[in-house]
């Protein structure tokens, strides 16, 4: 199978008949610009486009997680952890359909530098790229002899380091994972594409969870989960790359609900999937590079992920709860994003 085979896998599968009619509870709004779209501080109005709105694109999952676009095949994946299975939805039809199953309960998602699908899986407890012919290669599951916890969420640098988080979550029970005893600390690691070594980067973090890198790479923010108030931290790149230093807190939720997936965009500003708050805290808030919150996204569930896609990189996708939204916004995520 080549490429082209790789990139269209999954559009012969069936399609989903009955997540339509779910579609019907949905109500976006009626006016220009979308309500749902808060403008914190001023600086945030470039980033909204008046005419566009939040819409659900798919749903009927039980908890929706790592988004990933595939610009050269215009569909997005994302996972639906508890029900086993990476979803896929087609930009041209609109389509959804299953792209695989079983995912040994496949949660976060990039790609790596060469277009293949990286996943991090809770059954299996490893990270896994897909091929272009459809093969799996398993690019770790064990540190030092031991099994990894559960791996969570996952980025590629552009010099083809592979970045993933290691928390507990896929083995404390039978609904996202396989229950097990976790044998290492919560962990941040980097795989080296060119010795095929694992080594912990980050080992002072409780629960490690989402992650991105700043534009120009001189950052990596990460979601602590095992800390009430959740806080996301940030860590200077150094020594070429391949190490983390200065650890600092960067944004603290506070009693504003928790962050959980995050990617940035072009100029620096941190989108975060936000919820398990009060009423009105579920969605994506929007920070700048220096921490302050600027804008919101309000949506009816709590969304754990996002990723930017479509034609320019420009279409915001929310994996919520058990629905998939999308928005179209005045900036570019990432490369890599």
């Amino acid at each position: 199978m080549n490429r082209r085979d790789f990139l269209a896998a999954g559009s012969a599968l069936t399609a989903l008949a009955a997540i339509p009619r779910s579609f019907a509870q949905w109500q976006p709004s009626p006016r220009y610009p979308d309500p749902l779209i808060k403008i914190i501080d001023p600086s945030f109005a470039k980033y909204r486009i008046a005419s566009a709105k939040v819409e659900k694109i798919a749903t009927g999952q039980r908890w929706a997680e790592g988004p990933v676009w595939f610009g050269d095949g215009r569909y997005l994946l994302w996972s639906d952890i508890p029900n086993n299975r990476i979803m896929r939805w087609d930009e041209e039809t609109g389509g959804v359909s299953v792209f695989r199953q079983p995912s040994n309960n496949a949660n976060g998602n990039t790609r790596d530098r060469q277009g293949r699908l990286l996943t991090c899986e809770h059954f299996t407890r490893r990270v896994t790229r897909t091929e272009y012919d459809g093969a799996i290669t398993v690019i770790a599951d064990r540190f030092e002899g031991k099994p990894l916890n559960s791996p969570n969420d996952i980025v590629c640098k552009s010099d083809g380091s592979i970045w993933f988080t290691d928390p507990p979550f896929g083995v404390l029970g039978y609904y996202e994972g396989e229950k097990a005893n976790a044998e290492l600390s919560t962990n941040v690691y980097r795989w080296d594409p060119k010795t095929k070594n694992l080594a912990v980067v980050a080992g002072d973090i409780a629960r490690p969870n989402g992650l991105a890198f700043s534009p120009d790479e001189s950052t990596l923010y990460i979601v602590e989960a095992g800390v009430a108030p959740r806080v996301i931290r940030a860590y200077d790149v150094t020594e070429g790359g391949t190490r983390l230093t200065r650890s600092r807190t960067f944004i603290t939720a506070e009693t504003n609900g928790t962050p959980d997936g995050l990617r940035v965009d072009v100029d620096g500003n941190l989108w975060c999937g936000w919820g398990m708050g009060a009423d009105g805290l579920d969605g994506v808030n929007v920070f700048n590079s220096a921490g302050k919150l600027i804008g919101r996204i309000d949506l009816p569930e709590r969304c754990a992920n996002v990723c930017f896609g479509g034609r320019h990189r420009n279409r915001l996708f929310m994996a919520a709860s058990t629905s998939v939204y999308s928005l179209f916004v005045n900036t570019q995520g990432a490369a890599g994003a």
